[in-house]
C-alpha cells in the first residue's frame, strides 16, 4: 500500500537492523484518517471470504481492525494479553513470545465470543518472528473456527514470521513489507 510505505519512509524509525519504530502515527498516536485507508484495503481484499468477525490482540492493532470491522460490518474481537478476573473458566488461551519485548504473556479470549461458525480475519500492526499471529491462530482454533486470513500492516519480510504462517496454511496479506533495515535505511519488498 503505498501510502502506507510513504508514511513508514517520512515518519518511521529505524533503531538497529530489526526494530523500525512507527509510533507517531500507527501505534502511540494514531492516524484515524490512515487506518481508515487501511481498513478500507483490507475489507477489499478479503470481501469474498465469508468473513463473519475480525480478531486482533491488544493493543496497537485495535484501530486498523476496528476500521476493517467497520467497513465490512462485523464485529471486532479483541484478545487480551492477561486474563480478565470477569472470565474465570469460560475462555481460551495459550502462552505467546513477543519479540519487541522479549516477554512472554497469555493470550485470551472469551469463548462466547467465537465459535466453530465464524470466518475469523486476523489484523496485527507487524509481523516479524509470527508468535503473536500464530498464536492468535492457535486461540482461533480452540473454538473451532476458521482462520480466513491475516492481515498485517508492516511485515519484516527478512525475518520468519510469513513462512511459519505459510506452513500453518494461513493467507497473509501485508500491506507493506520490509526488505531490510541495515544501516538505517528502509527498503520494501516487492511483492
Amino acid at each position: 500500500m503505498r501510502l502506507l510505505e510513504e508514511r513508514i519512509c517520512e515518519e518511521g524509525k529505524v533503531l538497529g537492523d530489526d526494530i523500525l519504530k512507527v509510533d507517531g502515527f500507527i501505534n502511540q498516536q494514531v492516524d484515524p484518517q490512515l487506518m481508515l485507508e487501511i481498513g478500507k484495503e483490507f475489507a477489499n481484499h478479503f470481501k469474498d471470504r465469508g468473513i463473519t468477525k475480525i480478531a486482533t490482540i491488544e493493543s496497537s492493532g485495535i484501530a486498523p481492525a476496528l476500521m476493517t470491522a467497520m467497513e465490512m460490518e462485523v464485529p471486532l474481537i479483541i484478545m487480551k494479553k492477561s486474563p480478565s478476573k470477569v472470565l474465570k473458566t469460560d475462555f481460551y488461551n495459550t502462552e505467546v513470545v513477543s519479540f519487541t519485548k522479549g516477554t512472554s504473556y497469555e493470550l485470551t479470549v472469551s469463548k462466547s465470543h467465537i465459535s466453530e461458525e465464524d470466518h475469523v480475519l486476523i489484523i496485527d500492526d507487524f509481523l516479524a518472528n509470527g508468535e503473536a499471529s500464530t498464536g492468535a491462530i492457535r486461540l482461533i482454533r480452540k473454538a473451532n473456527a476458521t482462520i480466513a486470513g491475516l492481515g498485517i500492516l508492516i511485515e519484516k519480510s527478512f525475518q520468519p514470521g510469513r513462512e511459519k504462517l505459510e506452513e500453518a496454511k494461513v493467507e497473509v496479506y501485508s500491506l507493506a513489507r520490509i526488505a531490510s533495515l541495515i544501516g538505517g535505511n528502509i527498503q520494501f519488498k516487492q511483492n
